[in-house]
């Protein structure tokens, strides 16, 4: 497969050199965060401003999604305290708004979702004044699941649709487009409209436009409130390759149809991620 020329824009560099006393605390206390095993652009952004989205349930995930670089192979066995370190970690990072996130566990029984709901509780009682967004995986849709987690009672529900339906069984292959939406769905029922939904997407794995701008008419269908645009970045050469770089201009105008859609904040551009600088998205429109 191709893979496309990277552009002067995107020239962000990676620098852990200042981020010691981040990575100390999150040792400390034997936590994974999304920013180091995914390979974030951000992650020495985010650490040096004391930010970082925990990863809970483990570093191994039950599936096997082309673009990730999050770990995969056998499942590690859960940790019933990782909740109370995760309050813990948001209580002494100060942390106004925590964005908790996790492996997809297909091995258990409710896909970790009372894992989730422990700790939405922990970072409560810890930091009663923080805000919470946890970036859920799809629990196959289940309506007991998502709604013990809609139940613990966080801010902002995330689920990531990630790409179009099209390039769905090539990067994604146990994955499935329509059940991300029912996830949505479910989550904005169950919540009776109390919780904020959230979304992102990636560009550059080869949809079109128009792909794109049907994926933005879907969640909205779905009742999705907020929402991440992106570029891919291909972790490493193992995995699958950037199709195209986009041109800051198609960011904009992105953003533009996500607005006149009716998404209540649309962060678009190429280093945007679905958790990255996330307190924005409630923040510009001081809704929480």
């Amino acid at each position: 497969m191709l893979t496309a020329q990277r552009p002067s824009w995107l020239e962000k560099k990676i620098s852990l050199k200042d981020c010691s006393q981040m990575k100390s605390l999150l040792r400390g206390l034997g936590l994974n965060t999304v920013c180091e095993e995914a390979s974030c652009p951000n992650i020495s952004e985010c650490f040096v401003r004391g930010i970082a989205t925990f990863m809970i349930l483990g570093s191994k995930c039950t599936r096997s999604c082309k673009f990730c670089n999050v770990g995969k192979g056998e499942p590690d066995s859960l940790d019933v305290s990782e909740p109370c370190r995760v309050g813990e970690a948001v209580k002494q990072l100060r942390l106004n708004h925590a964005v908790v996130t996790s492996v997809t566990r297909d091995d258990l029984k409710d896909g970790g979702a009372s894992h989730f709901a422990d700790t939405i509780k922990s970072v409560r009682r810890e930091s009663s004044k923080t805000t919470i967004e946890v970036l859920i995986p799809d629990f196959k849709a289940d309506i007991e699941a998502i709604s013990c987690v809609v139940n613990a009672g966080p801010d902002i529900i995330n689920h990531n649709v990630e790409t179009v339906p099209s390039i769905y069984p090539e990067v994604r292959p146990e994955a499935d487009y329509n059940r991300s939406l029912d996830v949505l769905r479910i989550a904005k029922t169950v919540s009776k409209g109390g919780i904020y939904t959230k979304s992102g997407i990636m560009l550059g794995l080869g949809e079109t436009r128009e792909e794109v701008l049907e994926v933005l008419r879907d969640l909205r269908g779905a009742g999705c409130d907020l929402l991440s645009i992106g570029q891919y970045l291909a972790p490493s050469k193992l995995h699958y390759p950037v199709k195209d770089y986009i041109e800051p201009e198609l960011f904009r105008y992105y953003k533009e149809q996500a607005e006149a859609f009716g998404f209540q904040f649309t962060a678009s551009g190429p280093y945007v991620r679905s958790s990255y600088k996330a307190d924005e998205y409630i923040k510009m429109e001081n809704r929480l």
